[in-house]
């Protein structure tokens, strides 16, 4: 096949995907649409053409015309049989796999084979983690791809490291395909709408067979005015009746899970940082894409104080860290971020003008007494650098800031 000509490289995850090349784990790659999973397959691909000019490569696209009628596992199974070799390595690439009816079937089969090196892409992270842990438990490793980074958003449109830089990535957000488009708010918008449409409609209203759209869509618009908020589906489920809408906890948890099994929202639990353990009720939730939060709620001045703790927390997860809410007595930690056994606790402010605030934020974090970093974010560039011995760090230097240690999750 000819490989698309790749414009910019997301390095970050090829260098993660690297080290299980060639090995029978099968490689999965999972993101909400547009992400930019098929361009990293790319990159796989030409990277291997690189080190073997004659590599066996079978691609399928499920979004492409040509393989409109592999339907089933079987047929799947079919296709790349009749691509494959026995001499050397096949190195099998299926995009949006879960188009392919029981897919899991043909890839449990295919990676029986030692000669089969196998990387799938998938926009819902339910059908991953329940179909393929069933099937193929312990040998699949699985890579969440997220919208740019702020650093890769600079790169991508060759930007210089500015406040009016970072203005345009919280405004328009980190979809890889706006490349193409000039930077203007009708164009931008218009495609954003275009993708948060697409998600909603496949990877969340057919593929749960949502009925009550009008609902749904309430849900996403509440859920997106109220980022950084803590709430149980109860207490949703209460304040929508209160404005006229009678839904149960049970439907308000059903279709958050579902928001969040597409990749439209994170959705984040809560943990006792004296008890070390998680608590079953309380969550929040934050936007993956802001540019597609913004189409929902519009670009608000009065929001930047949610859209600043929305970019913390998803600058944490790209880097790896598993984020929590944390909860110390009657206080509250914004997160608590684990990666290879080290925790690193966070708070996020938009402003420290005030002494109150100040005290807030900083003393929250001196009352937990271990040794792990803990640092306060926020949006005031000439505060000192730190208070109390906790350090503090301006928005734009966090979000260009190098946490890159390990975005893997090894299931």
């Amino acid at each position: 096949m000819k490989i698309p000509r790749i414009i910019k490289q997301r390095n970050t995850y090829v260098d993660r995907i690297r080290p299980f090349m060639r090995k029978t784990l099968v490689k999965v790659m999972v993101g909400h649409r547009r992400v930019g999973k098929s361009f990293i397959l790319y990159q796989l691909m030409e990277l291997i053409r690189k080190e073997e000019s004659d590599a066996n490569i079978i691609y399928i696209n499920k979004e492409d015309v040509n393989f409109i009628d592999i339907k089933t596992y079987k047929e799947l199974n079919d296709y790349i049989l009749s691509k494959s070799v026995d001499d050397r390595m096949n190195y099998i690439f299926v995009d949006e796999i879960q188009e392919i009816q029981d897919f899991r079937l043909a890839i449990r089969s295919l990676a029986l084979d030692d000669n089969n090196d196998i990387y799938v892409t998938g926009s819902n992270s339910e059908i991953f983690s329940s179909d393929l842990a069933n099937e193929l438990g312990g040998r699949y490793v699985e890579f969440v791809v997220y919208s740019l980074s702020y650093i890769e958003f600079l790169d991508f449109h060759e930007l210089e490291n500015t406040d009016a830089s970072l203005e345009k990535y919280i405004h328009y957000g980190g979809l890889p395909y706006l490349i193409h488009l000039p930077m203007e708010e009708p164009v931008v918008m218009e495609y954003l709408r275009s993708i948060y449409s697409t998600i909603i409609l496949k990877d969340v209203i057919q593929r749960k067979n949502i009925r009550n759209t009008v609902f749904l869509e309430q849900l996403v618009s509440f859920l997106a005015g109220n980022i950084g908020n803590l709430f149980s589906s109860k207490s949703i489920s209460d304040f929508l009746k209160s404005q006229k809408v009678d839904i149960s906890p049970y439907v308000v948890s059903e279709y958050a899970m579902a928001l969040s099994d597409a990749f439209i929202v994170h959705r984040v639990g809560r943990y006792d940082i004296a008890g070390k353990k998680l608590f079953e009720r309380g969550e929040k939730y934050y936007f993956e894409n802001m540019g597609i939060r913004n189409v929902i709620t519009g670009y608000k001045p009065q929001d930047r104080a949610m859209r600043l703790e929305n970019l913390v927390y998803n600058h944490l997860v790209y880097s790896g860290y598993d984020v929590k809410i944390g909860t110390l007595g009657t206080e509250e930690i914004d997160f608590v971020c684990k990666r290879n056994g080290e925790i690193l606790y966070v708070q996020v402010s938009l402003e420290l003008s005030k002494q109150e605030t100040i005290e807030r934020e900083f003393g929250n974090l001196l009352k937990i007494k271990d040794n792990y970093p803990k640092v306060v974010v926020s949006g005031e560039k000439m505060f000192e650098n730190t208070y109390e011995g906790i350090e503090h760090i301006y928005i734009r230097d966090f979000l260009s800031s190098v946490l890159l240690h390990s975005i893997t999750r090894v299931i």
